[in-house]
């Protein structure tokens, strides 16, 4: 019980500090408690504010170690009209036995102010017949909610992964070495 305490104690120590030392991150107006899920390609501008009495007194005692303003480039994401995510949408219509070996598809996309979705980049393809099978699907895919800034509809981008089967780790690739 001892040992389990000041186990507990260690723990402490080492991620109070380091919590207590993170800035108030605040995204298009509203207090965020993490930005490392925003896509990069999403942020418009970026202002540090320094922990000073001012930004203290405007934002409260949680600005203590600074503030982070962040505004994106819409006021509210694009939304794929599904019960899932755009990646297990697509993964679910892409046939792919379960002994097949394992790939990799990855694809930058865009979605356009009229919801329409249109792929602008390969960025991982480890086999041309899941790459196929994963863009049929992306071309029949339903039209998207689009981003909005201010009322208005903007484009936006995401990036989608799909390794199928799932669970299934990906081969490694054999290096011949010669010497």
């Amino acid at each position: 019980m001892k040992t389990l305490l000041i186990l507990w104690t260690l723990l402490l120590a080492a991620v109070l500090p380091a919590a207590a030392q993170q800035p108030l991150y605040i995204v298009n107006g509203k207090v965020c408690d993490d930005i490392r899920s925003i896509p990069p390609d999403d942020i418009e501008q970026v202002e540090s504010l320094p922990a000073d009495e001012e930004t203290i007194a405007r934002y409260g005692a949680e600005a203590s170690n600074g503030v982070i303003l962040v505004t994106l480039r819409y006021d509210s994401p694009a939304r794929f009209p599904s019960d899932s995510t755009f990646g297990s949408y697509i993964a679910r219509r892409v046939e792919w036995d379960s002994d097949e070996v394992a790939a990799r598809v990855v694809l930058r996309y865009r979605i356009a102010p009229d919801g329409t979705l249109s792929v602008v980049q390969e960025l991982q393809s480890t086999d041309n017949r899941l790459k196929r099978r994963v863009l049929k699907a992306v071309s029949e895919a339903p039209r998207w909610e689009p981003a909005m800034k201010n009322g208005q509809a903007v484009e936006s981008e995401g990036v989608l992964s799909i390794q199928l089967p799932e669970g299934k780790p990906l081969p490694r690739h054999m290096e011949l070495v010669i010497r």
